[in-house]
């Protein structure tokens, strides 16, 4: 039985959005005037692989399976894709080989109590993990007030969990809250599009995908464009209720946790010496003291 989804559309839309985006002249060709799209025709992608112009076109279509990993190595090559990307067209052809057994379904496993230690004990930077689909699985005190209008968001609430992407894209807060939402968004999409690219069987994942398409003009663009981030790192720009301004630099992880399951530890730091160290400390006697009230308030 042939279990494996069906992602020839997103094999077809990611390459040919790829081969949209280079001007012949990028890989020594003449641009000339008779060209109605924009980018290189599939004939002159196929010459530049060293593949058929029929075989190429054939790929395009999304039929990728059992395509060996020079080909496309050699397509990578010719559409001048990134490290991240080359990465990307893999993991869609791993998802389009034939299964001999059914897939297994990715599991949903909770967080080690050593990792709870590890966020419980930083404690000038806001730290949590997050699953493939962007929801917080675990924080310290700080990355809860950090990131306090997401946990009180109405998304949060409906859901029983904060989650990146509903939060960037469905609350309204969001667009106050992040200096730089538009690189943010992008940002989002583009983890997600990866996710997708992993585990496209992913129910929990497709169902975030739908939900996020039909609710957010801005996702659906987005998600369109078929650009694919798996590293998850720079400057975060807030505007915190509570201290101001922020400016961070965060850095995440993958965790070795069972093999179909995928938690990204991240953590955000302030430049020591700056108005953004003394803002971040502030913001984490804040969260001491607000953990203290809620302990007293339960007890």
């Amino acid at each position: 039985m042939n279990n494996q989804p069906d992602n020839r559309a997103d094999i077809r839309d990611f390459l040919a959005s790829r081969r949209a985006k280079l001007l012949p002249e990028q890989v020594g060709l003449p641009a000339g005037n008779r060209r109605r799209v924009p980018g290189l025709r599939r004939e002159e992608v196929a010459v530049l692989a060293g593949v058929s112009p029929e075989w190429y076109s054939r790929l395009e279509k999304g039929n990728i399976s059992g395509v060996s990993d020079d080909v496309l190595l050699a397509v990578s090559r010719a559409l001048q894709l990134s490290d991240e990307e080359c990465q990307y067209l893999f993991e869609l052809a791993r998802a389009a080989r034939p299964m001999r057994r059914a897939a297994s379904r990715r599991k949903e496993v909770g967080v080690a109590d050593p990792v709870h230690w590890l966020l419980d004990s930083i404690t000038m930077s806001a730290a949590f993990v997050v699953n493939g689909c962007l929801d917080v699985v675990a924080s310290n005190p700080l990355g809860r007030a950090l990131h306090a209008p997401m946990f009180a968001s109405d998304t949060t609430s409906e859901h029983g969990h904060a989650n990146f992407g509903r939060f960037h894209f469905l609350e309204a807060a969001s667009r106050d809250f992040y200096a730089d939402w538009e690189a943010g968004a992008a940002a989002t999409a583009a983890l997600l599009r990866a996710e997708a690219g992993r585990a496209p069987n992913d129910p929990s994942l497709r169902a975030l995908v739908g939900e996020l398409s039909t609710l957010s003009p801005e996702f659906r663009t987005l998600w369109a464009s078929h650009d694919i981030r798996f590293r998850h790192e720079g400057i975060k720009r807030l505007r915190h209720p509570v201290v101001g301004e922020l400016e961070l630099t965060y850095q995440s992880l993958t965790l070795p946790i069972f093999p179909r399951s995928v938690h990204t530890l991240s953590v955000y730091t302030a430049e020591p010496g700056t108005s953004h160290e003394e803002r971040i400390k502030l913001l984490a006697s804040w969260a001491v003291s607000g953990v203290a009230e809620a302990a007293e308030s339960n007890s």
